[in-house]
């Protein structure tokens, strides 16, 4: 079963892939947007909670700081293109587009705040959920747009290709499978939170746009670099993020002891890199058994209203500290894309977090991924409506047995996540890279005997996921040397435990 030919597909519905939509139908493209949420609460955007980070007056300071978060590995290319194209996506398509209303202060000037790693005060922000905020007009905008088409609940489950020319993808909604080719094809499907046991990403974060692509032949790249958020509260089980936001305005990581240890990590304490806070509240968690965010420096409730509200929802009071552990938050690598997201084959784009654009390099600064999508997907979407093709090429899944049961689906996750938490998280082993190469790529022959064309969609899931994973773990196992995301630690040292020597 096929669809007519769309001029650009779009697979995913973040900021990326939205501005990906916006950028081609704004060129005269015809865009079929697919995605697998039936909400927008199903893209990670909806999610974001600090905001948006722009250049102001100081671009120079602004690249600096993003290099200087990657621990010098960011693409100097990549860099010049983030932040040259900042002001103008965000002034163009948020501001004057959407019309979204950022946080002012009493002289209805634009309120700026600074999150760890920032140098300045650059985040445009609205309270502390600015991705819903982002979100939401977006997508309704689009929704009515004469030139975009959205299919909800739609997932992509293979690429269509004639050699390295990418022609469309298999789309799966409601059981039924089906052909939809384009002229170019853009994927913009997100993170790989599923992955792991403990994400900020909503559910359905399985990679599959990385590992369509890498399936495919294109190149991927920076897999390693999977970046944690120290401050993820899951008190009662159900993990939320606590906005990098709060530390900016003056809250301080506390252990079981009540003791303030980030002073003594970096000279930035609680704003240092991500990955260095992150590291440091494992540890302490690990040490005294409880990292807390102490609020109790400024009005939480009236500064982060929606961050009070959410912390109510879960029995926690502020007041006496938010407690907090790291969680998967963010793949600084993916799909190798240059500066307007084409890919290493032909008709196909890559877009948001499941590219490799070079900007975070080993690791992101805040609040650069919602201006990553934003950039990158408005200039893939407005190159690839110039793409043309009149090849129709094929799937290369074949029809698979019986469909697995459910128990088998269930436990195939727990093995998955089991491996990655145990020993492709925070922290790094030789030994225990080696045992998780083996476990999935076990994992791996067991789950694709299950994955044909009509598969259920949970199959192509969990097929997406282990791929995704060994690439992950491939890409660790390579890269003996600690630097960003990527810790790796002597194998006396247990991944899971403190106090470790990195390499």
């Amino acid at each position: 079963m096929s669809r007519p030919t769309t001029d650009v597909l779009v697979i995913g519905s973040g900021i990326a892939g939205l501005a990906a939509a916006l950028g081609a139908a704004r060129e005269g493209a015809s865009v079929t947007l697919a995605t697998k949420a039936t909400q927008p609460e199903g893209a990670s955007t909806w999610w974001a909670q600090g905001g948006i980070a722009v250049a102001r007056q100081a671009p120079e300071q602004f690249k600096e700081d993003i290099d200087v978060a990657s621990s010098g590995t960011s693409d100097p290319a990549a860099l010049d293109v983030l932040v040259q194209n900042a002001d103008a996506a965000v002034r163009d398509v948020l501001i004057d587009t959407l019309g979204v209303g950022f946080d002012t202060t009493d002289d209805a000037s634009f309120h700026f705040g600074r999150e760890a790693a920032h140098s300045e005060a650059r985040i445009l922000h609205v309270d502390a959920s600015t991705g819903r905020h982002i979100h939401e007009p977006f997508l309704a905008y689009l929704t009515d747009h004469d030139r975009v088409e959205l299919l909800e609940n739609t997932a992509a489950i293979d690429l269509l290709r004639a050699d390295e020319l990418v022609t469309g993808a298999l789309l799966e909604s409601d059981d039924t499978v089906f052909c939809q080719h384009a002229g170019a094809t853009v994927l913009a499907t997100g993170g790989i939170g599923a992955l792991y046991s403990r994400s900020t990403n909503p559910a359905g974060a399985t990679g599959d746009g990385i590992a369509m692509a890498a399936r495919a032949g294109a190149a991927t790249a920076d897999m390693e670099f999977v970046q944690f958020h120290p401050t993820v509260c899951v008190a009662d089980g159900d993990p939320f993020l606590v906005s990098e936001a709060v530390r900016g305005e003056g809250a301080v990581l506390r252990n079981a002891a009540g003791d303030r240890f980030m002073p003594a990590v970096h000279p930035d304490a609680e704003l240092a890199p991500r990955d260095v806070v992150a590291r440091a509240v494992q540890r302490e968690h690990d040490r005294t058994g409880e990292v807390m965010l102490d609020v109790s420096s400024f009005d939480f409730g009236a500064t982060f209203p929606d961050l009070t509200a959410l912390c109510g929802e879960h029995g926690i009071d502020p007041s006496q500290g938010i407690p907090v552990v790291p969680a998967e938050h963010f793949l600084c690598g993916g799909v190798v894309v240059n500066t307007n997201g084409r890919t290493t084959h032909d008709g196909l784009y890559a877009v948001g977090e499941c590219a490799r654009t070079g900007v975070h390099g080993a690791n992101r600064l805040a609040s650069t991924s919602l201006l990553e999508g934003l950039v990158w997907g408005l200039r893939a979407g407005t190159e690839a409506a110039e793409h043309e093709s009149t090849t129709r090429g094929d799937s290369s899944l074949e029809e698979a047995g019986s469909a697995p049961s459910e128990a088998f689906v269930g436990a195939a996750f727990d093995r998955l996540q089991r491996a990655m938490d145990e020993h492709v998280g925070l922290r790094r082993t030789p030994d225990g890279l080696v045992q998780a190469l083996d476990d999935l790529r076990t994992l791996k022959t067991e789950v694709d005997a299950f994955a044909g064309a009509a598969a259920p969609r949970v199959v192509h899931e969990l097929r997406s996921a282990c791929a995704v994973a060994l690439l992950v773990t491939e890409a660790a196992a390579e890269n003996d040397v600690s630097v960003g995301c990527h810790y790796v630690m002597d194998n006396s040292e247990p991944s899971h435990g403190a106090g470790a020597t990195a390499r």
